[in-house]
């Protein structure tokens, strides 16, 4: 059972310098699955295997079941890691907000726009937060709601007011 101790205790002393230094043992796998192993993959699997293999030991008291146990508990824990810091590592939507597709979108007057004026408006596209210069073909009062009818140019818009 010591033995199967030291192997989870080295497990999660690896997975703390993997978290600590960043991505140290990933350019081991270069060209072996992918970004699917990782250092935190790794020790992830050796720690859940020695763990896992120390307590079946305890409890059923063979050495095979205990390798057996430990070794299914370690895949699926070192699996598991492997996919989320994949995940992680593929972040969210990124993408940059282009003007140019934003007509229909809506937001909020946040200055009040004069007829034939400029004026500001804040909408969300991309999931980013966006402040624009607007027109509006009739004044529009600060936190109304609006919705953008055209494109002037990359940083202006023409809106006009939602009933």
């Amino acid at each position: 059972m010591t033995v199967f101790l030291i192997i989870g205790g080295v497990g999660l002393a690896l997975l703390v310098v993997s978290l600590l230094l960043g991505d140290l043992f990933d350019g081991v796998f270069e060209g072996f699955g992918g970004d699917l192993f990782s250092g935190a993959a790794l020790a992830a699997f050796i720690g859940a295997f020695g763990f896992a293999g120390a307590l079946s030991l305890t409890l059923y008291d063979n050495m095979v079941v205990a390798i057996v146990v430990g070794l299914v508990v370690g895949l699926a824990v070192g699996a598991g890691a492997g996919f989320l810091t994949l995940k992680l590592k593929e972040g969210g939507d990124e993408a940059n907000v282009n003007t140019a597709t934003l007509v229909g979108y809506q937001g909020t007057a946040i200055t009040a726009i004069p007829a034939d004026g400029y004026g500001e408006v804040s909408i969300v596209a991309s999931g980013h937060i966006t402040k624009l210069n607007a027109r509006s073909s009739e004044p529009v009062k600060a936190g109304t709601a609006i919705e953008i009818t055209a494109i002037l140019s990359a940083t202006s818009v023409m809106v006009s007011p939602l009933a």
